[in-house]
């Protein structure tokens, strides 16, 4: 009888095995070739979980983003105030505790700049809505609680996008050092115009 194979569970397997690779060799360094060794798969098996080398990695970053919301989440509920919510919320471009996840974004980022074609511009849709969305309720919080004016939910979304801006620049310039610096400089600097005085 033949095994029935749980073919969710396998593509994750497959994912899983290959990430070290990824985060090694990068996107374009890596062959599918290398990633069926590493499963211990064959070549045309990838074939049969995954359309290519792009799905790969949007699937290795879909399951280790369910490791990063259940961190944030934990760590949400430890803040007492909108702005640490906002730093916590954007701490992912520059945490040690989130590096796997951002070099396989950075890898993300990179084929959606390069190969802006609708399966990837509809994954990377899917993505910021989610995110946005958690982020703004955010925002809507400390509105709700009276912390921030009601006006700062126009910024959210610059401020929500401005984290890929400092870690695009952080990868391609000397201008951004300090991430973690410069950022919670501007997060700062916003929360000073966006608080309600008291």
């Amino acid at each position: 009888m033949a095994k029935i194979v749980n073919k969710e569970q396998k593509r994750k397997e497959i994912a899983l095995a290959s990430k070290e690779l990824f985060l090694q060799k990068g996107f374009k360094g890596l062959t599918v070739l290398e990633v069926a060794n590493q499963a211990n798969i064959g070549k045309g098996t990838i074939y049969e979980y995954f359309k290519n080398k792009e799905d790969i990695i949007f699937e290795i970053m879909m399951i280790l983003q369910v490791q990063h919301n259940i961190l944030k989440k934990e760590k949400l509920l430890l803040a007492t105030t909108t702005k640490q919510r906002v730093k916590i919320f954007l701490d992912f471009y520059y945490s040690n505790e989130e590096m796997e996840l951002r070099e396989i974004y950075k890898e993300y980022l990179s084929i959606a700049l390069t190969n802006p074609n609708t399966y990837i511009r509809d994954i990377r849709s899917v993505y910021f809505k989610n995110y946005f969305s958690w982020f703004k309720a955010i925002l809507q919080q400390g509105v709700d609680e009276g912390e921030i004016l009601s006006s700062s939910l126009d910024l959210a979304k610059g401020i929500f996008v401005m984290g890929d801006g400092f870690l695009v620049s952080n990868c391609s310039t000397i201008d951004i050092i300090d991430i973690q610096k410069d950022m919670d400089s501007y997060i700062d600097a916003i929360f000073e115009l966006i608080e309600v005085k008291k």
